[in-house]
């Protein structure tokens, strides 16, 4: 199914990995203010996974969304983990340097088969308040994860998840699958695939204002060719083009810090925010449907919202383009 079908044109969508407590505490007030002001804003996409404080961006989404009309709002989340709700272990950080650390204390088990597809799946639904899911995404099947075993988590992946979401969205539980990473590699290699054919890819921070050269070559042209869209997570490469100190979720090295004050005073020099740039920059690729900045705060979505309509001068495109700060193939706003 086409992604942008479902969105009714949307292009822009929450990430609720913030709301799950990612990098510090969010209280439920607060996340809950959050999420209401994103439906008030006429935000309808959102986006979820269970790992996102161990099930707690779940919860608090479903809790909200579930007030509304099912057929009004467009949801995602993720397979490949299972939340353990019962355990004699301690919870341990989780394994991307514990950044849903003041998440919710229960295990997370990696799990990428048919059977834990479906329990994924199930848990989802409950923890959300749903009985379907418009777009499940197998998340984190990628080397930033498993390092070199990471092609034994996409074999997982291929004989498992995929298999068991090709059934659901037979059936109708979903409407829509594809993978959910950090890397451009694996969404590579399920296009190569004959047996099961994804719907899109939501790749995060890789075809970014900052960082897209990579995706631009070897990604792109085989998604426009496969009519399989792309959903832009990390738009802001986890903070560092919203004026934050992370990139790749971890503390930015100073050189991160130093190309991005570039084209932020490049921006500044044109009257514009950098931040309206990231927005926009990858909406003007014709396989993009949308992007899903994270928002933790009432205020950051009137913010993105506003940004993300806010005009940015052809002259600072040009000046990008010109200074080769941007992929010279990058379709830029405006077709500069």
């Amino acid at each position: 199914m086409s992604i942008r079908s479902l969105l009714s044109g949307e292009t822009l969508g929450f990430g609720a990995a913030p709301v799950g407590n990612m990098f510090r505490p969010v209280p439920e007030e607060d996340a809950a203010a959050t999420i209401r002001a994103a439906w008030d804003n006429g935000i309808r996409y959102y986006d979820t996974a269970p790992i996102y404080g161990a099930g707690l961006s779940e919860i608090r989404l479903g809790e909200v969304l579930s007030r509304y009309e099912r057929s009004e709002y467009v949801l995602s989340t993720k397979v490949g983990r299972v939340i353990e709700y019962e355990t004699d272990q301690p919870a341990d950080p989780d394994e991307r340097g514990g950044i849903f650390a003041h998440g919710r204390p229960n295990r997370v088990r990696n799990d990428y088969g048919y059977d834990g597809t479906m329990r994924s799946i199930e848990q989802s639904l409950h923890r959300l308040g749903t009985d379907r899911i418009d777009i499940a995404w197998v998340h984190d099947i990628s080397p930033d994860f498993y390092g070199d075993d990471w092609l034994d988590a996409f074999a997982a992946a291929r004989t498992g998840a995929f298999r068991a979401l090709t059934s659901l969205r037979e059936q109708g539980v979903v409407d829509a699958w594809g993978i959910g990473v950090n890397t451009v590699e694996p969404c590579e290699l399920t296009l190569g695939l004959d047996e099961h054919t994804p719907d899109a890819f939501l790749l995060a921070g890789r075809y970014t204002l900052f960082d897209h050269s990579y995706a631009l070559q070897r990604l792109l042209p085989r998604c426009a060719e496969r009519d399989v869209e792309l959903v832009v997570g990390g738009p802001f490469n986890s903070g560092v083009l919203a004026g934050g100190k992370h990139f790749e979720y971890q503390e930015a090295s100073q050189r991160v810090l130093d190309d991005v004050d570039r084209l932020r005073k490049i921006a500044e020099r044109h009257g514009t925010d950098i931040r309206a740039a990231a927005l926009r920059f990858p909406l003007a690729h014709p396989a993009v449907a949308a992007t899903i900045p994270g928002m933790s705060r009432p205020e950051r979505v009137s913010q993105n919202l506003e940004l993300s309509r806010t005009p940015v001068p052809t002259e600072f495109w040009r000046q990008l383009r010109d200074e080769e700060l941007v992929d010279p193939a990058a379709p830029l706003p405006g077709d500069i």
